[in-house]
């Protein structure tokens, strides 16, 4: 199976999850700024086609652009993934999983999640500013839940909590031709 991975990736998470996952598929790789500047005919000969991008505020970064075009590409392989900063576990990556696709979608696309982490350093200035007033805002916060305090600490810095593992999930769907 032919398969393509785009991605957009602001701080390298995204990147590595879309480099591991086409070296375990054997898929050509290519930035979405890249895959925005090619015509439809460069598609036509892949037979599976995944978009990954980060999430930020219960969607995926740039993900209109695939979007439109998953429309068109109905008979092919699709697949969306999405990086973030909460662990797997969360409850909250399962509401924003269920909401990301609309039904029409949920019946040729599937979605996934990888947790990531954080990288202030990489981080563009807009985006460092909303998570530190996020954080600072959940640390006046009365009567904080375990789950809030442990948020708390955890995106207080950069941290990483990537793993290849977390790509089993995509490389079984792409390969299992369901």
């Amino acid at each position: 199976m032919k398969t393509l991975i785009i991605y957009t990736s602001q701080t390298g998470f995204t990147k590595k999850y879309a480099e591991w996952i086409a070296q375990r598929v054997d898929a050509d790789l290519l930035e979405l700024k890249e895959a925005q500047k090619k015509d439809t005919g460069f598609f036509a000969d892949y037979d599976a086609i995944v978009y990954g991008g980060w999430a930020m505020a219960g969607t995926v970064f740039k993900s209109k652009w695939f979007f439109d075009k998953a429309s068109e590409w109905k008979e092919k392989r699709l697949a969306i993934f999405c990086v973030g900063g909460s662990p797997n576990e969360n409850a909250d990556v399962d509401v924003m999983l269920k909401k990301l696709l609309n039904d029409d979608q949920k019946q040729y696309i599937a979605a996934f999640y990888c947790q990531g982490g954080f990288n202030y350093e990489k981080m563009n200035t807009a985006s460092r500013l909303a998570i530190k007033m996020f954080v600072g805002t959940l640390k006046k916060k009365k009567d904080q839940t375990e789950e809030e305090k442990k948020m708390v600490e955890m995106i207080s810095s950069s941290y990483d909590i990537s793993d290849i593992s977390y790509t089993d999930p995509i490389v079984e769907y792409l390969q299992s031709g369901k």
